[in-house]
């Protein structure tokens, strides 16, 4: 099998990079409402890069947007009933367009490890500050061909539907 990942390290970005850690401001519902400075609780979490790479590389996003990352013992707090077989299938196939699955970097053939993205979440922080996180973490994992371009495709695909306000009837045998 195929990984889906491959190995980096360094400050440069690229989409389907996984940040481990990376903390995530939490602002609460008043922020900004009074006067002074004002402490901004975060939590850290594991995320990944979707802007696109040539963004990154050309200096076009000063800031990065990033999605969560969970493993499938997380993904039952995403969806009710997302833990069971059938429904785990259904997201493997790609049948929920706001989830998307990704083989785990250290074994790819155990889909008990498989990762989970969230494109409901979406996250902006500043390249800078992301750089340096990266840094901080050595070697990190980044999706590498043909499963960088299924990525980047299931989330430009949550991104462009469109609801409509009624829809041709369904086909009905008679």
């Amino acid at each position: 099998m195929k990984p889906f990942f491959v190995q980096t390290e360094g400050e440069g970005l690229a989409q389907g990079d996984i940040l481990t850690g990376c903390p995530v401001p939490l602002f609460p519902p008043d922020f900004g409402t009074g006067e002074g400075l004002q402490n901004v609780p975060f939590q850290r979490g594991t995320l990944i890069v979707v802007t696109q790479s040539c963004d990154l590389e050309n200096k076009k996003a000063p800031l990065v947007a990033l999605c969560p990352v969970y493993d499938l013992s997380q993904v039952a707090s995403l969806k009710q009933g997302l833990s069971q077989p059938k429904e785990l299938d259904r997201l493997r196939k790609g049948d929920y367009v706001a989830l998307h699955m990704l083989a785990s970097p250290e074994e790819p053939e155990n889909n008990l490890r498989a990762l989970v993205v969230d494109f409901r979440q979406l996250y902006s922080l500043p390249f800078p500050f992301l750089s340096g996180h990266a840094v901080s973490l050595g070697k990190r994992w980044r999706l590498d061909s043909p499963f960088l371009e299924h990525f980047s495709q299931a989330f430009a695909r949550f991104f462009m539907r469109v609801g409509l306000p009624s829809s041709i009837p369904p086909f009905v045998k008679k």
